[in-house]
């Protein structure tokens, strides 16, 4: 039996498309639920801050964090402190 797939995609390509879309999901879900209840946001909490970054040095979207949108200005707030103070990198 023939799997269905998009036109101009071969097996192999849809395979490897499902695969990314599942773990980005497993990703954004397991961070979602640390960082839910996140009270103290602090420039120099750098642990924290760290979390709430990527490995290129960009902020999480809310969306990927699931924090609200007030939260989510404090954490860009105090990244852009962190990183004015040294305290972390601009960019990795």
């Amino acid at each position: 039996m023939r799997m269905r797939t998009r036109p101009g995609l071969t097996a192999a390509q849809a395979a490897k498309k499902r695969k990314k879309k599942l773990k980005r999901a497993a990703e954004a879900a397991r961070t979602r639920t640390k960082l839910a209840d996140i009270e103290d946001i602090d420039y120099k909490n750098t642990g924290l801050l760290q979390r709430l970054v990527s490995a290129q040095g960009k902020a999480f979207s809310r969306k990927r964090t699931g924090l609200e949108a007030a939260a989510q200005r404090r954490v860009t707030i105090a990244l852009k402190r962190a990183r004015f103070m040294a305290l972390m990198p601009y960019v990795t």
